[in-house]
């Protein structure tokens, strides 16, 4: 992977584990470089799924890829969440 790659899943890490963030109800107890983290591993697994199920390239925007995406982002900053919670 090129460095632009990298620059991009940090990018697109940023905006899943966001929107992600927000779809999760009440306030979350973990930082935003966990939560970038959790977005761009989200991202990640998001688009290995994708291409699984073969709905990753589409003409436009690609939609199922990104709600796939988001709704890992939100799972994982859940349970992160309720993992971090538990300890405080």
């Amino acid at each position: 992977m090129e460095i632009s790659g990298l620059i991009s899943a940090v990018i697109i890490g940023i905006v899943i584990g966001v929107l992600g963030r927000l779809v999760v109800p009440g306030r979350q107890h973990i930082g935003v470089i966990v939560t970038i983290l959790v977005g761009i591993v989200a991202a990640l697994l998001g688009t290995a799924i994708a291409a699984a199920l073969g709905v990753a390239n589409t003409d436009g925007p690609d939609w199922i890829e990104w709600l796939i995406q988001i709704a890992l982002a939100a799972v994982g900053i859940a349970a992160l969440d309720r993992t971090v919670g538990r300890r405080r």
